[in-house]
């Protein structure tokens, strides 16, 4: 196929020319994106729709200023009065786009003839936009083009508009199917690894190290394609209903909700509705929590202990999923929890998730640094959440851009802080008492090799330690589960539909 010219190369391409002022001129209304126009070509419509805006608007900030695109998308619709049936188009096509950008990359080098890096990314981005909308939306190509088209010609200029339609044009020729086919036969070398990471839209790096995480925690390596496209669906919302503050059947019923797979706590929004308009969410009785962050919560709470249960700590607190929950728990139990969180801001956010508390349920929110809360207070927890800041490889659904954002070298980092805010959590809890080291992140370098560092370097100061059968702490909460016979506990999108949360229960012996 020959390819597109000109306008969108990185040396003419207009270094991302906007018209503010026309953002959401009268070719905004939503209906244009669906429709054909009989117009002639000189009455066709000369600028992109809100929705269309917004997406292009959210690509371009996570591009320039490491933004991210569920902080950006949700404020940028309300200012622009984007709503309903618009907002949805606009969120799948914002968050589409980033989760297969590398695959839409690779057909946008063979339809172009040329290298995406070479193309100006203000149009690399329209031409992103444009390639979801025909090849992964159920949009009509005539009016992918038509609108893409047009939100180039506004927003980059005309010769960009005229490099962006030959470009989805000739897209827009073949079908999907037959385009993966293409972008893996292109993709040197041609292993299983760089096909799976072009074709479904990962860094290499990242298909590799789920393919050993999935080695490693006991699951057949076969099921890696599976998770790659797991990765790459639009995951639904998620609540918790937090004990003795709502009954999960009256949520249920409040939000047009279902009960979720595995958690008692969790439902499931059909329709993807919004959270904040419950008013249950608003007084933070409800909140928005994946259902494997609520299993590996609650299988803390039900792990067995020695001696009292009076005290808890949620380490790395923000942004208060864990602790709202965990709070709830505790108050029903006569137990009083302490959240702590190394970054202002996210404590804020949990001072917000647990205001719907009752009194005396949390001791404190406070803001340190976790690593050193244990020598400060030695010994004086029963049980301890250790949430580590991590990859958040498992959580490549819910954050598009992160798979994009991260590369190995962050790894050893990581594993660093992790190895040292276990450390610190299994000094802050008693003896007797249980840990929980929870990431958001299957990588091996980030769960079992963290735990087994950290249990050698214990057992060689002398230092006690038993680690507990997390699956049965799991298997209470949600019977029938699917988990492989081991001590710890992996969850899977793609098996469990869940984020890829880790746990490994820890009890101290002396």
């Amino acid at each position: 196929m020959s390819g597109a010219g000109g306008a969108g190369e990185r040396p003419r391409g207009g270094a991302d020319r906007r018209d503010r002022q026309g953002r959401e001129r009268g070719a905004a209304r939503a209906q244009g994106r669906g429709a054909r126009t009989a117009a002639a070509p000189s009455a066709r419509r000369r600028a992109g729709d809100p929705a269309r805006g917004a997406a292009y608007d959210v690509l371009r900030a996570v591009d320039t200023s490491d933004s991210y695109a569920n902080l950006v998308l949700p404020p940028l619709l309300r200012e622009r009065r984007v709503a309903g049936r618009d907002a949805a188009f606009a969120t799948e096509l914002a968050y589409g786009t980033l989760r297969l950008r590398g695959r839409y990359d690779a057909v946008i080098e063979l339809c172009a003839s040329r290298p995406a890096a070479s193309i100006d990314p203000p149009v690399l981005d329209l031409l992103r936009l444009g390639m979801h909308q025909v090849l992964g939306m159920r949009v009509p190509a005539h009016a992918a083009v038509s609108e893409t088209v047009g939100l180039a010609r506004e927003r980059a200029g005309t010769g960009a508009s005229q490099f962006v339609n030959a470009v989805l044009r000739a897209a827009s020729r073949e079908p999907l199917d037959t385009w993966l086919e293409r972008i893996a036969e292109a993709a040197q070398p041609a292993d299983d690894t760089t096909r799976l990471a072009v074709t479904e839209s990962h860094p290499a790096w990242v298909v590799r190290a789920l393919r050993e995480a999935l080695a490693g925690s006991g699951r057949p390596v076969a099921e890696l394609e599976d998770l790659l496209r797991a990765d790459n669906q639009a995951p639904q919302v998620t609540l918790v209903a937090r004990p003795g503050l709502v009954d999960p059947d009256e949520l249920a019923a409040d939000a047009g909700a279902r009960p979720g797979r595995w958690a008692p706590t969790a439902l499931v929004l059909e329709g993807g509705g919004d959270p904040a308009a419950l008013a249950a969410v608003r007084d933070a009785r409800a909140g928005v929590q994946d259902e494997g962050s609520q299993l590996v919560t609650l299988a803390l709470t039900g792990a067995p202990l020695d001696g009292p249960d009076e005290r808890w700590l949620d380490l790395c607190a923000g942004p208060g999923g864990k602790a709202g929950l965990l709070g709830a728990i505790a108050a029903q139990r006569g137990a009083r929890l302490v959240a702590n969180e190394v970054q202002p801001h996210r404590a804020r956010l949990v001072e917000q998730a647990v205001a719907g508390l009752p009194a005396g349920a949390v001791e404190e929110v406070r803001t340190g640094d976790g690593r050193t809360l244990g020598a400060d207070e030695p010994g004086a927890y029963d049980r301890v959440l250790v949430d580590a800041p991590c990859t958040g490889l498992g959580a490549l659904r819910r954050r598009p851009e992160s798979r994009w954002r991260r590369s190995p070298a962050d790894l050893a980092g990581l594993a660093e802080l992790q190895r040292a805010l276990l450390t610190s959590a299994l000094a802050a809890v008693r003896v007797g008492g249980v840990v929980a080291y929870v990431t958001c992140s299957p990588h091996l370098a980030e769960t079992q090799l963290v735990v087994k560092d950290v249990v050698r370097a214990r057992t060689r100061a002398g230092d006690g330690l038993e680690v507990l059968d997390a699956r049965a702490a799991v298997l209470a909460v949600a019977p029938g589960i699917d988990l492989p016979e081991r001590d710890d506990v992996q969850l899977w999108p793609h098996v469990h539909g869940t984020d890829a949360m880790h746990l490994t229960l820890l009890r101290r012996t002396s």
